[in-house]
């Protein structure tokens, strides 16, 4: 087992970790107390953060373990994690100058100074496409629990420090399991959706990093070629895996946030409001207000999942 530690001060604009990974962008980590999107929750930097990075990024299944403690990242992995916690946790993003770019706002302004350091992911893309066709008219709890019901059952199984993890199904071995089955892991209506993704992934006729190089509106018509992936859905994995920074989703809760405090952003169609909200949010960086935006309602909100 290898480890080390990143020093928070180093980074610019340091990071929350908790806040990163239980904002609802993401489903590809998991909490080694079971408590990933307890509401309860815990003390920021009390808990252990695992995954299994893919082949992909990291040449084989490596286990990574990461907590926040003290003025710095602590992790645990069977590979050297410096550069793949960079990667994942966008860790080189440089926060202050980016919110420099954002629009001097109210709402935007209280949710950077509530949720200091929340960075973007960068979440492997099939995990990511996955996840986020599995999170129509659910709350996050309930889609996270869908991952990992997925992983356990179709994923690969590795063993380090003593304990079994699961890896995130492959394409290939996700595209083999029956619709019944999928249903099986509580996706409903959604698994019919999830099969057909993975089977166009496993096929090659499909992959959604192919999205990665074209112009952000081209990029989000081209990822809804999957099934169950819609303007919002693209826009998820766009921003949260993909790259584009500019993305906003137009999720319940900042349908609300328009509804409330950008009133002249709604245009009636998606692709308009998008248009409207991304520039209201200040555009290149639109997608890191939207996730503090979203995080920020979602914690202090109404109970709307």
């Amino acid at each position: 087992m290898e480890t080390g530690t990143i020093e928070v001060d180093s980074l610019a604009g340091g990071v929350d970790l908790q806040a990163t990974l239980e904002s609802g962008q993401s489903c590809f980590w998991d909490r080694a107390d079971g408590r990933m999107y307890d509401e309860s929750g815990v003390a920021r930097g009390s808990a252990w953060y695992t995954a299994v990075l893919p082949p992909d990024l990291a040449g084989d299944d490596e286990v990574v373990r990461v907590r926040q403690t003290d003025g710095r990242l602590e992790w645990e992995s069977s590979t050297d994690a410096t550069d793949h916690l960079t990667h994942l946790l966008r860790l080189d993003d440089d926060l202050p100058a980016i919110q420099r770019e954002l629009p001097d706002d109210p709402l935007i302004e209280t949710a950077f100074d509530a949720y200091d350091g929340l960075r973007i992911v960068r979440d492997p893309p099939f995990p990511t496409l996955i996840t986020f066709i599995c999170s129509a008219q659910m709350r996050v709890k309930r889609i996270h629990t869908m991952q990992r019901t997925m992983a356990r059952r179709f994923g690969t199984a590795i063993e380090f420090d003593g304990e079994t993890y699961h890896a995130f199904p492959t394409p290939d071995q996700l595209a083999a399991a029956t619709v019944d089955e999928l249903r099986d892991c509580s996706l409903g209506y959604r698994a019919p959706y999830v099969a057909e993704s993975a089977r166009l992934v496993a096929d090659g006729e499909l992959d959604p990093t192919d999205a990665r190089g074209r112009e952000y509106e081209a990029a989000r018509e081209f990822l809804k070629g999957f099934m169950g992936v819609g303007d919002k859905v693209a826009d998820c994995i766009l921003l949260f895996s993909l790259g584009y920074l500019e993305a906003v989703p137009l999720d319940t809760w900042i349908q609300t946030a328009i509804a409330e405090h950008y009133p002249d952003c709604d245009r009636g169609s998606y692709t308009e409001t998008s248009r409207a909200i991304r520039e209201a949010f200040g555009g290149q960086y639109a997608g890191y207000a939207q996730t503090h935006v979203f995080h920020y309602l979602r914690a202090n909100g109404p109970d709307l999942g």
